[in-house]
């Protein structure tokens, strides 16, 4: 006997709370029908933080925090997947239960779509899908690979199409998602992945900043354990190359000729550390060798307000710590960079695919934020892709939220919430191993 419409079973909740659940930060908010990420997606942090004064920040708090120095994080995600759910619930519960949240909600009248990672564990899965329905008991709950989402938005207007009757979905397309744990290219078909054709990079924004306070300890001070302060150096000051060889020389420190050396000033910038009383932020300036010489003998410098600042000297460092996501060999990694990714994913595609894929390449995550990251892209993909086929390279406005402004279309398309949404009622009766076939959102083609 078919089983009945989910419309005679169960009543739809009023509200559907979007959550793409990043590393770094969740971006969430309430599905609307003309969603604006600015006013309606919030960026909260997913971390648990712990300052040196042994205050403890969960979530959205850490943003009234005002001493960053020190400040050791414990974040639920690693490798772009929920490992920790005891630290997820804390921030969830923060961030969506407590009574003066933005975004507080009542689960039980609440629909959830939560985002995940490409090739998640099965394991790691079910757990996630029972602490949904049987914790925090939300109403109807989706679970998808976050990249997917992204075929509901409207990538035509991004490539530069005129304005036509927008289908459902996208019907291909190739996201790139640069993001705080990983790298990864996913095909979309029709508002699936293509499971075989996912390609990973293990660099993300993480591994550039543990990167950067490694050379940074090595070569000037210790700022191991200034996690914080040196993501908001590379934030500031850091840049894709589009001429590594060039820019390195420009920063070459040593002889060239019989006593000379290259001008480094365009390049090179002295960076004031935040002290969190005079400087709440960090601040850069135009490289001064007195400064650098003064700092190299006394350990801090006098700045213009008379106040004694800390300060480092940034050179090829700006450059060298992206250059990562094109050339991880670098750091001796065997991985290929990211232009050679998105070869390495078309290649597991029928050939037939590769124009629309090639003409519709979605640029998403924070590390697209880099200065010269774009340009990079274009030009070296550019060079890989074959010659007849049309490269047009989309890079919205916010990068880091654009894939919840897909979830939040979705979630207002009642066909597509009919379709693809499970209703607490319908988990009990049949388990989690059901739900697990039904979230099974792959293109077979």
């Amino acid at each position: 006997m078919p089983r009945a419409t989910k419309s005679t079973e169960h009543p739809w909740a009023p509200r559907t709370l979007v959550v793409d659940n990043g590393a770094y930060t969740i971006k969430a908010g309430f599905a609307s029908e003309s969603p604006d990420v600015e006013t309606e997606c919030f960026e909260i942090p997913n971390c648990i933080a712990r300052s040196r004064e042994r205050k403890t920040f969960v979530g959205a708090q850490l943003n009234c925090c005002d001493d960053f120095g020190e400040m050791v994080f414990r974040r639920p995600v690693e490798k772009g997947y929920i490992v920790n759910w005891e630290a997820e619930r804390d921030i969830w519960e923060q961030s969506f239960m407590r009574k003066n949240a933005p975004l507080n909600c009542d689960p039980s009248e609440t629909n959830l779509l939560l985002t995940e990672a490409p090739n998640s564990p099965t394991s790691l899965q079910t757990n996630c899908d029972q602490i949904v329905f049987e914790e925090f008991e939300f109403d109807a709950y989706y679970r998808c690979v976050g990249p997917s989402l992204n075929a509901y938005n409207d990538i035509a207007s991004l490539v530069g199409d005129p304005p036509t009757t927008q289908p459902i979905s996208t019907e291909c397309m190739l996201v790139v998602d640069s993001g705080y744990s990983h790298s990864v290219v996913t095909p979309i078909v029709h508002g699936r992945s293509v499971q075989q054709a996912i390609r990973r990079l293990p660099i993300g924004g993480k591994f550039l900043t543990n990167y950067l306070k490694e050379i940074i300890s090595i070569r000037q001070t210790n700022v191991i354990d200034e996690t914080y302060i040196m993501n908001r150096v590379k934030e500031d000051v850091c840049f894709v190359s589009s001429d590594f060889r060039t820019d390195l020389d420009k920063t070459w420190k040593g002889q060239v000729g019989a006593h000379s050396k290259p001008s480094n000033h365009d390049i090179v910038v002295d960076y004031v550390l935040p002290d969190y009383i005079h400087h709440m932020k960090g601040i850069a300036r135009p490289h001064d060798p007195r400064t650098a010489a003064m700092r190299n003998k006394y350990g801090a410098v006098p700045g213009p307000d008379g106040v004694m600042e800390t300060i480092m000297t940034l050179g090829n460092e700006r450059f060298a710590v992206p250059e990562l996501l094109f050339h991880p060999g670098d750091v001796s990694m065997k991985d290929s960079g990211l232009p050679e990714a998105v070869m390495r994913s078309l290649s597991a595609l029928p050939t037939g695919l590769w124009p629309a894929m090639l003409a519709n390449v979605l640029l998403l995550g924070g590390n697209v934020k880099i200065p010269g990251f774009v340009d990079r892209m274009r030009t070296e993909l550019r060079q890989l892709a074959p010659a007849e086929c049309e490269l047009r390279i989309a890079v919205p406005e916010s990068p880091t939220k654009f894939t919840w402004l897909g979830g939040s279309r979705l979630a207002c398309n009642p066909e597509l919430v009919k379709e693809r949404f499970v209703t607490r009622q319908e988990y009990l009766e049949h388990g989690a191993n059901w739900l697990l076939k039904r979230f099974a959102s792959t293109w077979t083609g």
